[in-house]
């Protein structure tokens, strides 16, 4: 069957695509050419393709270019692949890297089978997961923001002697009682402040439009599932779903934990086992912030009013695995602190099992037809 078919390897950057093709038959692979960046030039070069009259299955790395291709492809009838560049075979001697060889090794890997793919979420869930990245990008603006004030009035020894900082009362301190030497730096100190008001602000726009779509968002019954949980409200819900889409679409739970680069590193040999630290594969975004979820099962167990309001409409099946998850959770904590575990070796313990019981939620949950 694969012998009829051409297996397309696509080097895709922003202004050009390289293209090789590999028979399905074991021949050479061969170069194809550069073609244009441009839609025009990949209609052409589809029709050139298809008028071979063999099937085509088409691969090409993830990468800034985002998903556009893959769909065009998919759309027109085609088999394509987005393939993870992390886990291409590469030669350990190989020190030579072009367009023309990239494409000709994923054509050849493709025909091989020796390529992953990856997820490719649709453009409603992608327009969630780009809210999801934005507000992220929004809060590492306003940290940034933040830390250039802070170390500005401590260049100039103006310290705030409250409790707590960017509470209304160390705002207050900041608009009516710092005054700095010149009048030149008061103005440096009111740029700073200005840049820190405009990042909340930012921050709450992008919180409301969060709150506003994801509500018809065809994946909201698993945020609603996973907000059950301790330490996981909609924030911590909706990146989730959003960069992973349904959880239930991983085999089982150490899928998805080995997914997010979460399991520990191994070398063993022969009657040596060694672990190391967590891989760190996978999707950053959703390993940091269950990490911070976790960090909830610190304290005993207790379903608190705020978690019984966001379970009030949820089946018994969830709501009773949400409150496993608190049992197991905040009782391997206080296991591991008594063994004297590192806080942090305990808390990315405790992020690779909530992954799992988040796994065994979203196989509870029904979608409306």
């Amino acid at each position: 069957m694969t012998k009829n078919i051409l297996f397309i390897g696509m080097d895709v950057h922003k202004d050009s695509v390289e293209i090789a093709i590999a028979d399905g038959a074991n021949s050479e692979v061969r170069r194809y050419g550069k073609i244009g960046g441009t839609w025009d030039a990949m209609r052409k070069t589809l029709r050139k393709l298809v008028s071979l009259g063999k099937p085509l299955h088409f691969c090409y790395e993830a990468g800034p270019c985002g998903y556009e291709l893959y769909r065009h492809l998919v759309n027109e009838g085609h088999d394509c692949w987005v393939v993870a560049p992390s886990l291409i075979p590469k030669k350990a001697g190989d020190k030579v890297k072009t367009d023309k060889r990239d494409a000709m090794q994923l054509a050849k890997l493709f025909r091989a089978g020796e390529l992953t793919p990856v997820y490719v979420p649709n453009r409603e869930d992608e327009a969630i997961r780009d809210l999801s990245r934005a507000r992220e990008d929004a809060m590492l603006v306003q940290k940034s923001a933040r830390q250039r004030l802070k170390s500005f009035l401590l260049r100039h020894d103006i310290r705030y002697e409250g409790k707590s900082s960017w509470t209304e009362a160390h705002l207050r301190w900041l608009a009516d009682e710092v005054r700095c030497p010149s009048p030149a730096q008061q103005i440096v100190f009111q740029e700073y402040v200005n840049t820190v008001t405009e990042a909340q602000h930012r921050l709450q726009r992008i919180n409301e439009q969060i709150e506003h779509f994801v509500k018809d968002w065809r994946l909201y019954p698993a945020v609603e599932a996973l907000m059950s949980m301790r330490g996981v409200k909609k924030i911590v819900a909706v990146t989730v779903v959003s960069e992973l889409g349904d959880l239930s679409r991983f085999d089982n739970p150490k899928q998805l934990m080995s997914f997010l680069g979460l399991t520990p590193s191994e070398y063993s040999s022969g009657q040596r086992q060694t672990r190391g630290r967590i891989t760190k594969t996978g999707n950053g975004h959703v390993r940091r912030i269950l990490i911070e979820a976790a960090w909830c099962y610190r304290y005993p167990a207790k379903v608190s009013r705020e978690i019984q309001l966001r379970q009030k409409d949820l089946p018994l099946p969830i709501r009773n695995l949400a409150w496993r998850a608190q049992l197991r959770l905040t009782q391997r904590y206080q296991h591991m602190q008594r063994k004297g575990k590192p806080h942090n070796v305990t808390v990315v313990a405790l992020a690779r099992e909530l992954a799992g019981f988040m796994w065994a939620i979203a196989k509870e949950v029904k979608y409306p037809r």
